[in-house]
């Protein structure tokens, strides 16, 4: 693409037809851009528009340097990978185009607007993680320069946003040796001129306050280039403490000290410009208090003293939260350090406490405006623990790190706290609401966390006593409306520590707490779902605390007020109230009267997110509820299957026919639980279903093969002769073929291959035995993986059982002679003590056990060697402790709470496939090994014993005798 004048005024104008709010001319300029980008040349043509004189239209430069950071970010790399859907990425820039680009771009941002810069500032950034230093080596030398001859700190800040940009990767590394050698680099190149820089500036800031002249706006720009500088240090001492930074730590700490110390002109005070750089120097006094305590120590007294003090100056600034969070994190560090001996003193546990502490753990006015205006993130970081970077949770910290070492001063400072603010919320209930709303606050944040799980208040309070003095009157209060607030915190309270709270006080409280389902306080009524979906799964001793007898006098108005909530403004996707929901319909057992309009509710939630499928989580918790209800209700009353169908059908295929992706596979699997609990035969639309679920075309999107294979499999199970009909059976193992020739779905295609084993005859299967055998041989000879190896080994124990011995040898020796003892010894035996589950292990032990008495090819004197690696494996996965081979299942399905939305599949716990055993007749592995040797050494006495005595190593040879001892049996 030429650079010419007629490129750059079309280039232009579909820039500004970009931001056109009329969609058709703004889709035809995408396109246009879209096209001309895989040009060569386009981004130099980008870049030149962006340069041009400032007659070209500052929208239109900003929407250039947009898509040209865009363009870089996805063209740089010369290896992008393919996208998710295997379409090959952008081609990339030529390496001719990037070496004119590189010379253009620091230039080209050091005349551009701000807004501008700053896009420029991300595009460079984006190739020097790719390029830098190595292959752009003139880049640091080239913004030292511009740094030293420049004046106009708007140009200089660029300057230093940049290389901040560049360096910021050292903060979050681990020091390799490429590491190393490319901050030696930049340490070599830019550590003195940055301290250049930075005492330049600050002489600047100093002359600028004492004369009292000077432009407020040059001021800020100064002290953005100190907070510049100060990020900048912080990412070149991250890895350790460079040599330069040792010899100059006095100038770099004098400078730190008089921006803590020093108070500055009210326009920088008041909009925060003094507090951001503040925030930036307790960041680095942080980290060399972290990593350089030895050389640092010097300095630490000074540095404790004035952020203390700076953190009891009252503030003019609107908020000062990221100073106050970092300014507490630096003493934290110290209090729980060799150095806690600063705060020893009474008064200074006082005056920290009373001074910094208490007042930040109070509501603050943007705590009450985030609960009132945006519940989802008020509840994320009060209940869901991502409020580390808050006031109020960091203050709770440093309190605790002060605890370490004086526990007994600090808990009677708080006890005394607390029960002054209770006795002033006492005083005047209305005006002092936040008072009680602290002290709730300060116990549950001081909890810990004891090793059984159950969280214990620190030592503070007695947990029962005050849940009945402070926490039981907010409950039961008639006006649920009233202190949302405080309503919120006891809900909080009652949640956190309700395994102290005995199963009989508890259960006096639970009507109380479906009140407040009805609050019109988003945070409140999602507070109490959530305090009722953590009684419901609560246990002692391992145990639900609470039966589904005890939760049903309290079912109908649950699931009446859990529904209601749902009509409340921002709470019709209210996932926490739909996780209540769920949790509800998986533990209780439902009457069936209620089950008609409870499924109605939920196919009309259901249809009406299909809409616009825009919360995961919500529609994950969604669809467990539909599934727990089904499964529920059903196992109860089969007959109840047509409720379920009339209403789920329709909404349902609404989902396929619609093309949602992202539901499809919960639709699979919903479908799947269906297809269990009907009676053949099935209904026509089910058996349309299965003849979409044959098509190879239904398998194409990965997300879906997870449910579509427990679909197949529920198939097969429910309707195995349908199979025998027009060709199904051969669709059928050619979705097998498909799944087992790639390792992400080697495990899916196993499952459906010992489904067909388990339900269909030996002579259906017969004809394609040949052919089944020699896809899993060339897989594993090709591509060997522990899974495949493991179910594979299932795979051949399921055809013994089932099928006998004689089927599994003969069958795998008719793909090439004597094959099966080649797999016996290279891949059976070695690798039987890996299978786990106890399903598993009890059919790979009994098959295992099967061929060592049965199976002549083991018991020919030839095979002892052979029959003796088989036994030490049996006895050995038999011993395994059941930890080591047993999957726990969670009690608590869920799913995060970041997930987008890129379909993917997630596990509807709730429609999950009961696992069942092919081998229920035999109880015990154990038994069925002794009394089948018992019974082989019977026959010829004294040849297997005496194999056994001199071959089997002494471990297992004890727990065999154990067994024979435990089973009464004897090997003669």
């Amino acid at each position: 693409m030429d650079c010419n004048t007629v490129t750059l005024e079309t280039l232009s104008q579909c820039f500004l037809a970009t931001l056109s709010p009329l969609p058709e001319p703004r889709r035809h300029a995408e396109s246009t851009i879209a096209t001309a980008a895989d040009q060569p040349g386009f981004s130099l043509a980008v870049i030149r528009l962006i340069s041009a004189p400032s007659a070209i239209d500052d929208q239109i430069r900003h929407a250039a340097a947009v898509n040209f950071k865009n363009h870089i970010r996805s063209r740089w790399s010369p290896s992008n990978p393919p996208t998710r859907d295997g379409i090959p990425p952008h081609s990339p820039i030529p390496d001719q185009e990037k070496e004119q680009i590189k010379n253009l771009i620091v230039k080209c941002m050091l005349s551009a607007p701000l807004r501008v810069q700053s896009q420029l500032s991300e595009a460079l950034s984006v190739i020097s993680s790719y390029d830098f230093p190595k292959l752009w080596p003139n880049l640091l030398p080239e913004l030292v320069c511009a740094i030293k001859s420049a004046t106009d700190y708007t140009v200089i800040n660029g300057l230093l946003g940049a290389v901040n940009s560049i360096f910021k990767k050292f903060r979050f590394t681990y020091g390799t040796t490429d590491i190393r050698l490319d901050l030696k680099y930049c340490l070599d190149n830019f550590a003195a001129p940055l301290l250049e820089v930075f005492l330049r500036t600050a002489g600047g800031i100093v002359n600028a306050v004492s004369s009292g002249g000077g432009s407020p706006e040059i001021l800020r720009r100064m002290f953005e280039s100190q907070r510049l500088c100060c990020r900048i240090f912080l990412s070149l001492n991250s890895v350790e403490l460079p040599e330069f930074f040792e010899d100059h730590m006095r100038e770099w700490m004098t400078e730190f000290r008089i921006y803590l110390t020093t108070m500055y002109p009210a326009v920088i005070e008041t909009d925060g410009t003094a507090d951001n750089l503040r925030a930036a120097v307790c960041e680095n006094l942080q980290l060399y208090m972290n990593k350089n305590e030895e050389e640092f120590k010097d300095y630490l007294s000074d540095f404790t003293s004035a952020v203390w003090t700076l953190l009891m100056t009252p503030s003019t600034s609107g908020s000062r939260d990221r100073l106050t969070i970092t300014a507490i994190k630096f003493l934290t560090t110290i209090s729980t350090s060799v150095h806690h001996s600063l705060f020893a003193s009474p008064e200074a546990l006082q005056q920290i406490c009373h001074s910094i502490v208490f007042p930040n753990i109070r509501a603050q006015d943007e705590d009450e405006e985030m609960f009132e205006m945006n519940y989802i993130e008020y509840i994320r970081r009060d209940i869901e623990g991502s409020d580390m970077e808050t006031r109020r949770r960091i203050v709770c910290e440093l309190l605790k790190g002060i605890a370490v070492n004086y526990r007994e001063q600090v808990m009677a400072i708080v006890v005394a706290h607390v029960q002054t603010m209770l006795s002033s919320y006492l005083s005047k209930p209305v005006e002092n609401w936040k008072d009680k709303d602290c002290a709730i606050y300060l116990v549950v944040s001081l909890s810990t966390k004891k090793a059984s799980g159950q969280m214990e208040a620190a030592h503070l309070i007695d947990v029962v006593n005050f849940f009945a003095s402070a926490i039981v009157p907010e409950l039961q209060s008639h006006d649920v409306n009233a202190a949302p607030m405080l309503k919120a915190g006891a809900l909080k309270f009652f949640t956190v520590f309700q395994s102290q709270i005995l199963k009989q006080n508890s259960v006096l409280f639970i009507s109380d707490v479906i009140r407040f389902l009805g609050s019109e306080s988003n945070v409140v009524h999602s507070y109490a779902a959530n305090c009722i979906e953590k009684l419901l799964i609560l246990k002692d001793n391992g145990l639900p605390r609470f039966s589904s007898s005890d939760i049903t006098p309290f079912v109908q108005s649950l699931i009446t007020n859990l529904f209601k909530v749902f009509q409340f403004p921002e709470s019709q996707e209210n996932h926490y109230v739909m996780k209540c929901v769920m949790r509800l319909l998986s533990v209780v057992d439902i009457s069936d009267e209620v089950v008609s309009p409870c499924i109605g509710h939920l196919s009309m939630m259901l249809s009406e997110v299909c809409k616009n499928p825009k919360n995961p989580v919500f529609n994950h918790y969604l669809f467990e509820a539909i599934a727990a209800l089904i499964g529920k209700s059903c196992e109860k009353n089969p007959t109840l299957i047509t409720v379920f169908e009339s209403n789920l059908f329709p909404v349902l295929q609404s989902i396929l026919v619609n093309d949602i992706t992202e539901f499809w596979p919960y639709a699979f699997q919903l479908f799947a639980q269906l297809v269990e609990i009907s009676r053949p035969p099935l209904a026509q639309n089910y058996m349309q279903l299965f003849e979409l679920l044959l098509s190879p075309d239904s398998w194409k999107r990965n997300a879906n093969v997870p449910a579509l294979a427990r679909l197949l499999q529920a198939y097969l199970k429910k309707v195995p002769n349908e199979l025998n009909s027009q060709g199904r059976l051969t669709q059928v193992l050619g979705i097998f073929n498909k799944l087992i020739s790639q390792s992400s779905t080697e495990e899916l295609g196993f499952y459906v291959l010992n489904t067909v084993v388990e339900n269909l005859n030996y002579d259906v299967i017969l004809p394609y035995i040949q052919n089944i055998w020699n896809v899993l041989f060339t897989r594993l000879q090709n591509q060997r993986t522990v899974r495949f190896i493991k179910s594979l080994l299932i795979f051949m124990s399921l055809v013994l059982v089932k099928h006998g011995h004689l089927v599994l040898v003969d069958s795998v020796n008719v793909v090439q002679a004597n094959l099966f003892r080649v797999i016996l010894e290279q891949v059976w035996i070695p690798n039987l003590q890996s299978i786990t589950g106890f399903v598993e292990m009890k059919l790979a032990a009994v098959a295992s056990t099967k061929l060592m008495c049965e199976s002549s090819s083991l018991l020919d004197d030839s095979a002892v060697q052979v029959w003796i690696s088989m036994l030490e494996n049996i006895v050995s996965l038999l011993v395994k402790p059941e930890q080591d081979r047993v999957f726990e299942d969670t009690d608590v399905p869920d799913i995060s709470e970041n997930t987008g939305y890129t379909p993917s599949f997630v596990r509807l716990r709730n429609a999950g496939k009961k696992e069942e055993d092919p081998l229920k007749e035999i109880k015990d592995p154990k038994e069925f090994l002794v009394s089948s040797l018992a019974s082989l050494s019977a026959n010829t006495p004294g040849k297997w014993s005496s194999v056994i005595k001199i071959h089997l190593n002494a471990n297992n040879k004890a727990a065999l005798h154990e067994f024979c001892s435990t089973y009464n049996r004897s090997i003669v």
